[in-house]
C-alpha cells in the first residue's frame, strides 16, 4: 500500500505546535480592510490555537503524512 499523502490545502493553513495543539492564523484579514480598525487588523495579525478538541482531532488527521 502507498504511503499516505497529507491534505495540502490543510498543511498550508495550520501549524503543529511543540505540545501537540494545532496553530492557525484569523480569517477577515484579506481584503476590506479601510473599515477595520487598526486595533482589530492588528488583532487579527496574530496566530491562535484550535480550541473545539474535536476540530483539532481532525485537522491532526489530515496533517499526518
Amino acid at each position: 500500500m502507498p504511503k499516505m499523502k497529507s491534505h495540502r490545502g490543510a498543511r498550508k493553513r495550520f501549524k503543529l505546535t511543540g505540545t501537540g495543539k494545532v496553530k492557525r492564523f484569523k480569517a477577515f484579514k484579506s481584503h476590506i480592510l479601510t473599515k477595520k480598525s487598526s486595533k482589530r487588523k492588528r488583532r487579527l495579525r496574530r496566530s491562535t490555537t484550535i480550541t473545539v478538541r474535536g476540530e483539532a482531532k481532525n485537522i491532526k488527521r489530515l496533517l499526518q503524512a
